[in-house]
């Protein structure tokens, strides 16, 4: 099957332009310069993205893989203000994502005890997938930032001074455009690596939302249409030009607790999710990290992940963010 992206490109000179990539042919837009703004006119249309973008398209081809090794490639949304952009996730979404999570849990309470963890992720596996117009259970949510965390393939990601860990998640992440009337419109998919502080949520559950404030970054490549029910990856740490660690990932809905559609529910019930013209970035979990089989990441480590059908990796070297005292001033 052949599956169609759309990719953002910015050339040396700073001019941006998209790209539809269908199959292995690749080929500049015409008349847009953001996948943003060709989902506007699609939206304006009333057609599809994969319409949008095919009216437009050139016979000016392009190798996106020897534009990804110059740079030149962004995330696969982005938006003139950073702030308009809401990078957020669900966890333990994934058939077998309890059990690192309950590992680190499982010291604050007894071998007799089911955690918090364990017990949501349980509830997942059996409410996360209703039937046909009925709600599911609510899965665990977190909020990463804005835009101004949204990290583009090949660049580095900054680790800040008070961090304890840096840590990879790869996952697939849901990319949404609210329309005018408010209506949430799933542009597609991407690839992702939801960068996040394992050993500060190790030491207390209740940090987790203070673990999940750091950056994330987002492949170049914008899966459109229905995505894959099975998706099945690569995650791996290359450290001083070797491969540290490797193991395989699985995501979709066929290896997930919980409908794509459930999740998307249950964040964008709440209305302040649904402003005009916002971007949101929704993370949608994994089930394996290094952390679990004891790497500690660091500065210089590369994070890769790769899955088809995404035809590009996404790469990321960990480094480290300069210390940033903050000062509050009273007035």
């Amino acid at each position: 099957m052949t599956y169609n992206r759309l990719l953002q490109h910015r050339d040396a000179a700073g001019r941006r332009r998209v790209i539809l990539a269908e199959g292995d042919r690749a080929a500049f837009l015409e008349g847009v310069a953001t996948t943003r703004e060709l989902a506007l006119a699609a939206i304006a249309a009333g057609g599809s993205l994969l319409d949008a973008a095919t009216a437009r398209r050139t016979d000016e081809t392009v190798d996106i893989a020897a534009e990804l090794d110059a740079g030149h490639l962004l995330p696969a949304i982005d938006h003139d203000d950073s702030a308009r952009i809401m990078l957020a996730g669900t966890g333990l979404t994934h058939l077998g994502s309890a059990s690192g999570r309950d590992a680190m849990h499982k010291a604050a309470a007894s071998s007799e005890h089911q955690t918090d963890s364990m017990r949501m992720f349980l509830e997942g596996v059996e409410g996360g997938k209703p039937g046909e117009g009925q709600v599911g259970q609510q899965p665990e949510w977190f909020y990463k930032g804005d835009g101004q965390s949204l990290v583009a393939p090949e660049a580095p990601f900054a680790s800040p001074a008070f961090a304890q860990d840096g840590g990879e998640e790869p996952e697939l992440a849901g990319i949404y455009l609210i329309g005018d009337d408010g209506t949430p419109y799933r542009l597609g998919v991407a690839l992702a690596n939801e960068f996040s502080d394992h050993v500060t949520e190790k030491h207390n559950y209740l940090w987790l939302a203070h673990s999940k404030l750091r950056q994330a970054s987002l492949g170049a490549e914008l899966l459109l249409g229905t995505p894959p029910s099975d998706i099945r990856g690569t995650s791996r740490i290359v450290r001083d030009g070797q491969t540290l660690w490797e193991k395989p990932f699985l995501t979709g809905e066929d290896n997930m607790s919980h409908h794509l559609s459930n999740l998307e529910h249950h964040h964008f019930k709440y209305a302040g999710f649904r402003r005009p013209g916002d971007v949101h970035v929704h993370f949608f979990g994994t089930a394996t990290l290094s952390v679990a089989d004891g790497v500690k990441t660091q500065t210089g480590d590369v994070f890769e992940i790769a899955a088809a059908p995404f035809a590009l990796p996404l790469r990321n070297e960990l480094t480290d963010a300069a210390p940033a005292p903050v000062t509050v001033r009273s007035l």
